[in-house]
């Protein structure tokens, strides 16, 4: 008698393993990864913050106007022509004195010199031989032939009316009248032929901050462009 059962007699134990999935942690590769993309990011937004401070629309609205007045006096000299500076509320622009016509207008011939508009945001201020000047609107439609001062007269108040020299009473009165229906084109600074200039004191500035540019031109010819700065608020 066989002492051997048959396979089938016996159960066959089967040992299940049940998978366990721990969570996987990060490698040190992976961390150092991360660490470098952090630092990226860090640096990105350090040189954000630094770089803020620096207003470039204004530093580019400041270098404009400063070369246009130095390109309009270059003209000036070179033609023995009379040019002024016009500053108006958000924009300026430049007009040069037709003796012929005995009035200022707007140089037609060279675009450059058209009128400018400061972006929103950028305020303008004027102060003329210590005085500061109260900037008229810029007209939407300005008509030659307004009366205007001939170059060399003091400066006048936005609205008053400036007459040609050796004008009659007669002419005066006819100029203050025209004057009431037409807007007159008068600049507050002058840019002589002779290489002078009217005292004055030009600001750019941020609205809103304590950011600001100073230009200024004296007597004797000398033009000076500040920097930016920034003063608390």
């Amino acid at each position: 008698m066989s002492l051997c059962a048959p396979a089938a007699a016996y159960p066959t134990l089967t040992r299940t393993r049940t998978a366990r999935y721990s969570p996987a942690g990060f490698t040190l590769i992976e961390l150092m990864v991360v660490i470098v993309i952090v630092g990226f990011l860090a640096a990105a937004t350090l040189l954000s913050i630094s770089g803020s401070g620096k207003d470039s629309q204004l530093e580019q609205e400041r270098d404009r106007l400063a070369a246009l007045i130095d390109y309009v006096r270059e003209r000036a000299a070179l033609q023995t022509v009379e040019y002024g500076l016009r500053c108006e509320q958000g924009g300026y622009r430049f007009l040069l004195y037709d003796n012929r016509q005995a009035r200022w207008l707007e140089d037609a011939l060279d675009d450059a010199l058209r009128a400018r508009r400061l972006p929103a945001g950028v305020e303008i201020a004027l102060a003329v031989e210590d005085r500061n000047i109260l900037l008229p609107r810029s007209p939407a439609a300005a008509k030659p032939g307004a009366p205007a001062a001939k170059p060399g007269a003091p400066a006048t108040q936005p609205g008053a009316t400036a007459s040609p020299p050796g004008a009659t009473a007669t002419q005066i009165s006819a100029a203050q009248k025209s004057s009431d229906a037409t807007p007159e084109l008068t600049p507050q600074v002058m840019l002589y032929s002779s290489g002078e200039l009217t005292p004055f004191k030009l600001t750019l500035s941020r609205a809103g901050t304590g950011r600001s540019t100073v230009m200024t031109g004296t007597s004797g010819g000398k033009f000076a462009v500040g920097a930016i700065v920034e003063k608390p608020t």
